[in-house]
């Protein structure tokens, strides 16, 4: 039993070891390891309030980012609709003109044709007048090539004229 209960002296030079080891702490270690536990607690607490402020930073420009994707979004839907409005407007445009510009030609195409058709016709009728004269004369001719014709027809024409 003598090992588990400790003499008198034991406790006393024990003691007087831990105050003298206690005062040394005191005098020399306290204070610098309070120092840096409180220089540590305040550099955890700025690193802390940093990223908390880095937070809130991200938080903002991500809010900015999503607004300013937004108006990307809304002008890019209003410069395709623009786009559109000025793709079909060009459309009605061509397609009007190309309907003026085809009546127009044909229109000239109709007058082309009504002038062609007119030159034609009167070089129709002046070739069966040519004609009709020429086959006139020929009937005539053969008509007239006998002087008997002749005075039967003289002699009727003058049956027919009444004075």
């Amino acid at each position: 039993m003598d090992l588990v209960t400790p003499a008198l002296g034991l406790v006393f030079w024990t003691t007087i070891s831990f105050a003298v080891l206690l005062f040394i702490l005191g005098k020399f270690a306290w204070k610098p390891i309070l120092g840096a536990l409180s220089d540590r607690e305040r550099f955890i607490e700025d690193s802390l309030q940093k990223a908390e402020a880095a937070k809130e930073e991200m938080s903002r420009l991500t809010n900015e980012n999503e607004s300013l994707l937004k108006q990307a979004r809304a002008e890019r839907d209003q410069i395709l609709s623009d786009a559109r409005k000025v793709k079909d407007q060009m459309i009605v445009d061509a397609k009007e003109l190309a309907h003026k510009e085809g009546a127009r030609m044909i229109e000239l195409a109709r007058v082309e044709i009504n002038n062609q058709k007119a030159i034609a016709m009167a070089d129709v009728k002046n070739q069966v007048a040519t004609l009709s004269l020429q086959i006139a004369e020929k009937v005539l001719r053969k008509q007239f090539e006998d002087q008997q014709k002749q005075d039967e027809l003289v002699s009727q024409l003058l049956k027919e004229v009444k004075l």
